[in-house]
C-alpha cells in the first residue's frame, strides 16, 4: 500500500457553512478515520456566502450527526472559501449547481459537485436544509456520495 506524500486535501463548499457542508465535512473525516486513514487527508468545509461566517453548524446539523453517531469538530465555525485554498486543497467540491456556478464565477475554477460521487440515480444536488429542515435527507445523501468519494480516492491514490 503505497500513501500520498501530502495529505490530500478535501474541501466541501456550500452557500453558509452551517447545515450542509459541515455535516459533509463531518461524515467524510469520520469515514476517514474509522478506514484508519486520518494522516492522509486535510478535511474542511466552506462557504461561498458570508451570512453566517463565525457561527456554529446549525443545529440540525448537529442533531442528526449525533443521532448517527458522526463526531463533529467543536471548533468548527463557518468560514468563507478563499482563492488559495485552490492550491491547498486536492478536492474542493460543491454541495449543488449554486454552489458550483458561484465557485467558477468568483474564482474561476469549475468544481464537481459532491453527489457526483453517489451512486448512480441519485439527485447531483444536496437540497438546502435551512429552511425546510430535512437533515436526515441531507444526512442520507451526503453519506452515500462521502462512502463513495472516499472509494474514488482511494482508487485514485492506490491505497
Amino acid at each position: 500500500m503505497t500513501h500520498p506524500a501530502e495529505p490530500i486535501g478535501v474541501n466541501f463548499v456550500c452557500q453558509g457553512n452551517i447545515c450542509r457542508s459541515p455535516m459533509a465535512e463531518a461524515v467524510f473525516q469520520n469515514r476517514v478515520n474509522q478506514a484508519g486513514f486520518t494522516p492522509l487527508f486535510l478535511v474542511d468545509s466552506s462557504a461561498v456566502g458570508e451570512w453566517h461566517l463565525g457561527q456554529r453548524p446549525h443545529p440540525g446539523t448537529q442533531a442528526v450527526l449525533k443521532e448517527n453517531k458522526v463526531p463533529l469538530n467543536p471548533e468548527k465555525r463557518a468560514k468563507l472559501l478563499r482563492a488559495a485554498d485552490f492550491s491547498r486543497y486536492t478536492f474542493i467540491l460543491a454541495i449543488d449547481q449554486e454552489t458550483a456556478s458561484d465557485i467558477q464565477f468568483r474564482y474561476g475554477h469549475k468544481v464537481k459537485r459532491l453527489m457526483e460521487f453517489a451512486p448512480e440515480g441519485m439527485p447531483l444536488d444536496v437540497p438546502d436544509p435551512y429552511y425546510d429542515h430535512k437533515f436526515p435527507l441531507v444526512y442520507e445523501l451526503v453519506n452515500a456520495a462521502c462512502e463513495g468519494l472516499l472509494n474514488h480516492i482511494r482508487s485514485v491514490e492506490k491505497f
